[in-house]
């Protein structure tokens, strides 16, 4: 647990950084540094898009997997890691 406190602090320091979630495969969020509200909005529309990705990917190549894909527009960034059992999430200010 200790290995995932300091990987969250690593993330959070850097620069730009608006918000780290960790959210289940379900789209519950367990631990993120954001507003309730703002938690609650990305967890549940970023892992819907995160099942999407997959499911393209797999539906390409079906030997392929989804590892990590990143939105960005004018205001955000945003990086998204799956896992099977978890999503990682940054949210970063790239002008920041």
């Amino acid at each position: 647990m200790a290995d995932v406190e300091e990987t969250l602090r690593r993330i959070q320091s850097h620069r730009g950084v608006k918000g780290v979630l960790i959210v289940s495969s379900e789209g519950v969020p367990i631990r993120s540094d954001l507003e309730s509200e703002e938690t609650n909005t990305y967890a549940a529309l970023l892992s819907q898009l995160a099942m999407k990705a997959s499911s393209v990917v797999r539906t390409l190549d079906e030997t392929d997997e989804l590892t990590f894909f990143r939105i960005r527009s004018k205001k955000h960034e945003i990086m998204i890691a799956p896992d099977p059992e978890y999503l990682l999430i940054v949210i970063q200010r790239p002008n920041d």
